[in-house]
């Protein structure tokens, strides 16, 4: 069975719930006194202000300095922290990062009550494991193609099982996930 994961596993399927727990078509919905519901553009804008509120405080608090910048991409809001060295916030292997967007996403939990799929990068530090990580599922698909035997790559976090799963996925071929954290690697399967 293929698995095509979102950013961690927790939240593997959410994009494909139905939108009534995002309060759509639920009996309050036109009440005397009600306001209209944000739309889902407005709320993911919401969600990166509290994150880089959250973000803001916490590098305050470490002594920290880092520009922040919030956008919406796709269909999860996005938040970069820049300037001097960061790596501090980074970790080994991204792990400090892996944390660090783990917190900021209770911190909008806390304020809006809803799960939040908020990508958090450091740096650049994501935009340069995405480059890498392209090219290891661009090499590994033409392995696979060549074989016409599946492939198992070494064990990944969410975020980096999720862009080989995407660069298989446009590639027309499959792959799942196996095994259990932090041994959780991506099977890149023949077509």
């Amino acid at each position: 069975m293929s698995e095509q994961l979102t950013d961690g596993d927790a939240v593997e399927n959410e994009a494909t719930e139905p939108q009534d727990e995002l309060g759509a078509g639920t009996e309050d919905d036109g009440e005397a006194g009600d306001s209209p519901r944000p739309s889902k553009l407005q709320r993911l804008e919401h969600e990166g202000d509290i994150a880089a509120d959250y973000l803001e405080e916490l590098l305050d608090i470490a002594d920290l300095d880092g520009d922040l910048d919030m956008d919406v991409e796709g269909d999860r809001a996005s938040v970069q922290i820049g300037g001097a060295d960061l790596s501090l916030l980074v970790g080994r292997n991204g792990e400090v990062l892996e944390a660090l967007q783990e917190l900021t996403r209770l911190a909008v939990y806390r304020e809006t009550g809803e799960r939040s799929r908020l990508m958090l990068d450091v740096g650049g530090h994501r935009a340069q494991q995405r480059t890498r990580l392209l090219a290891l599922a661009e090499t590994s698909i033409a392995e696979v193609r060549a074989s016409g035997e599946s492939l198992s790559l070494e064990p990944m976090s969410a975020f980096e099982r999720k862009v080989v799963h995407d660069a298989v996925a446009t590639a027309g071929l499959t792959s799942e996930s196996e095994g259990a954290e932090p041994n959780r690697h991506v099977v890149i399967l023949p077509a």
